[in-house]
């Protein structure tokens, strides 16, 4: 009957060794525990700490302290998706400095020198294009640009789970993306844009001549950007496209969401002592990037 809180923090360190951490009671009640693990480390410690679905708990054999069906709920991340251009001349390395809003909030950026594929952890694999020269072959890893767009939100909400009780394993995660139909429609339009991007005489001089931007879109189809299966209609259908051809942008949000998780103090809901502060506890990421946004929360 008594309403639970938080009492310490269990760790190891660098060797392995475990290590418990208790808050020092004071007669205010001003010690609290502050959890900031990013997106899926939060939700996961508190899954392993007996805060969540408690059905989902009980099976992994973890005590419930507090039934919150809503940790590791609402889950997403803005997907990214893009181009690939090789070019025949050489470009420094640049991350991107430059951002483009579109008016359905289509966020574009540029950057160049780098393997799409490496930045998105998929491996490696040379271009295929229905028609490329020898010399775009050779030089696609190493004079290549990339014009990426990202969509705001977005709307589609996946999911976190543990697969075991282990705090050192990777949690079930899916951010479903593209399940809401507008945010593919946003999808679509955004590489609508890109393709006018790289048609325009602007970026002429920046491609091989006899590279059409059908063999942008085949390659970068047939390039390792994710682990996905590639439906046949990838090449001609944008909606397809984008589908197959998604990334992330590594902006992580949701599991532990203001009003459903903690409430406006970032404190728990339903436990002393414990707040969240970190992008688990966002509806959507703000702008571009939400790393300036964190740091002012923390």
């Amino acid at each position: 009957g008594q309403r639970p809180k938080a009492d310490g923090v269990i760790f190891y360190d660098a060797n392995g060794g475990r290590h418990i951490a208790y808050l020092k009671h004071e007669s205010n009640n001003r010690s609290e525990i502050i959890l900031s693990a990013g997106a899926i480390g939060s939700p996961q410690l508190l899954m392993l700490s007996g805060i969540g679905p408690a059905a989902r708990l009980r099976s992994l054999g973890i005590k419930v302290v507090l039934d919150q069906p809503m940790v590791g709920r609402e889950m997403a991340d803005q997907p990214l998706n893009g181009l690939i251009i090789p070019y025949p001349t050489h470009i420094p390395l640049s991350l991107a400095t430059v951002v483009g809003i579109n008016k359905t909030s289509n966020y574009f950026e540029s950057f160049n020198g780098f393997d799409l594929s490496a930045l998105s952890g998929a491996g490696g694999a040379q271009p295929q294009s229905s028609n490329p020269s020898q010399e775009a072959r050779a030089n696609s890893t190493r004079n290549q640009a990339s014009l990426v767009q990202s969509i705001f939100g977005p709307i589609s909400k996946g999911y976190l789970e543990l697969q075991n009780t282990n705090a050192s394993d990777n949690p079930k995660l899916r951010f479903n993306y593209f399940q809401a139909a507008v945010d593919l429609r946003r999808c679509v339009s955004g590489m609508q844009t890109v393709i006018n991007v790289v048609n325009s005489d602007s970026l002429s001089r920046f491609r091989f001549r006899n590279m059409t931007t059908q063999d942008l879109i085949n390659m970068t189809v047939n390039r390792a950007v994710n682990l996905r299966p590639r439906n046949p209609n990838a090449t001609t259908s944008l909606e397809q496209y984008c589908i197959d051809t998604v990334m992330t942008f590594w902006h992580y949000h949701g599991g532990c969401q203001i009003g459903k998780v903690v409430d406006r103090d970032y404190k728990v809901l339903g436990l002393d002592q414990l707040r969240v502060i970190d992008a688990s506890t966002f509806s959507f990421s703000p702008g571009t990037n939400p790393q300036a946004a964190i740091m002012m929360l923390g």
